[in-house]
């Protein structure tokens, strides 16, 4: 799905601002939904929430399918698919995030966060390559195909999983409530720290949507596959030798420095001159990007109690979704006015630039120390 889309919006335009406007169409229900449905995860069953938004994005993958059948495929479709999408994936988001903290033990979250990494860059390091095969040889249609049977696949698999109702002492979804994990994460510096990198990195240092601009002039649908694939080889081979983690104590400063070197990573993949240099930046950046993500996650799971733990998730998925789908606008409007090399260089300048202003202006995430907050937390 990340690759068709952004692949038929260019095919059908052939205009980044119309790619970076998925971003757009992305973000708008995230907002609306995310924080709502924190506090619904808090108080309904996380795993029949997950089971039933899967079974909506089967239906949108299904419209999609439909429109990508006619003889001339509606734009308005493939915006309003995406942005179901979105919206079922904010609905389902902070339920599924919340899962983990109560199925493994609190000393085995770091070690689960990265095996949750690893199926995650697994599936983004194949998916993509595979989808741009896909679409080179069978269409978009049958790219969209695949997709919903996998999405189908995944349906059996949460119905052999067991319930995880909440808590019986449960509040009902309200704005109080929602309000109550809002106070939390701004009580928080450290936790404000991490949302705020990651959206800086994520808004000037994602240029996903200049990717189908460049797959045209290095060659095509399997190099657009193959761009999109790149930053997740990068976060696969880290978090498979992500072992070494477990041992920093400095988890904040871990993000910020993660922060600058994908910055860095992707200045040099705007200056890259050909496809393999392109790619070799990209994982590195996707590297550095799964790095602070296993530090940002494993700060979220060992300081937010389980009984907020919805809600957190919803906060955290704003900001983890907000930063790419403003940065596909971001980068598509700087692509179309200047250049595809100057929207990705000023990018990446600008996330090493923003990442050091926000590290001089939270110095509590620096100083974070995971293992000092266990002891407090213990005692």
């Amino acid at each position: 799905m990340i690759v068709a889309l952004p692949f038929q919006i260019y095919h059908l335009t052939h205009s980044s601002l119309a790619v970076g406007l998925l971003g757009l169409f992305e973000i708008i229900p995230i907002l609306l939904i995310a924080f709502a449905a924190g506090a619904a995860a808090d108080a309904w069953d996380r795993r029949r929430t997950v089971l039933v938004t899967e079974v909506a994005m089967c239906l949108a993958i299904a419209v999609l399918i439909a429109n990508s059948l006619l003889s001339h495929p509606n734009l308005w479709v493939v915006y309003g698919a995406a942005t179901a999408l979105a919206a079922f994936d904010a609905l389902q988001g902070p339920s599924l995030t919340a899962l983990m903290p109560r199925l493994v033990p609190k000393d085995e979250l770091p070690a689960a966060t990265a095996l949750t990494s690893l199926r995650s860059t697994a599936s983004m390091t194949v998916g993509p390559a595979i989808a741009g095969i896909l679409i080179a040889t069978i269409g978009v249609t049958g790219a969209y195909g695949v997709d919903a049977m996998t999405c189908i696949a995944g349906l059996g698999a949460l119905w052999l999983m067991r319930a995880v109702p909440p808590p019986s002492d449960a509040e009902r979804p309200s704005m109080e409530r929602i309000l109550e994990g809002l106070s939390y994460a701004r009580g928080r510096p450290e936790l404000m720290g991490t949302y705020l990198v990651d959206i800086v990195a994520m808004f000037f240092g994602m240029p996903t949507a200049l990717f189908p601009a460049l797959a045209v002039r290095f060659g095509g649908p399997s190099v657009l596959g193959a761009l999109m694939a790149a930053p997740a080889v990068g976060s696969f081979l880290a978090v498979a030798t992500s072992g070494w983690t477990k041992h920093i104590r400095r988890q904040g400063l871990g993000v910020a420095l993660a922060a600058l070197a994908w910055g860095v990573a992707i200045v040099l993949f705007g200056l890259s001159p050909s496809l393999v240099p392109a790619l070799v930046f990209l994982a590195l950046a996707g590297a550095a990007d799964m790095i602070s993500g296993i530090f940002r996650s494993t700060i979220w799971n060992v300081t937010i109690p389980d009984a907020l733990r919805g809600r957190l998730a919803g906060i955290e998925m704003v900001s983890y979704s907000i930063g790419p789908a403003l940065g596909d606008v971001e980068s598509g409007t700087v692509g179309t006015l200047f250049s595809v090399p100057v929207a990705i260089v000023s990018g990446g300048v600008l996330c090493v630039l923003g990442t050091i202003a926000l590290s001089a202006a939270l110095p509590s995430l620096l100083r974070f120390d995971v293992r000092q907050y266990g002891e407090k937390t213990a005692a």
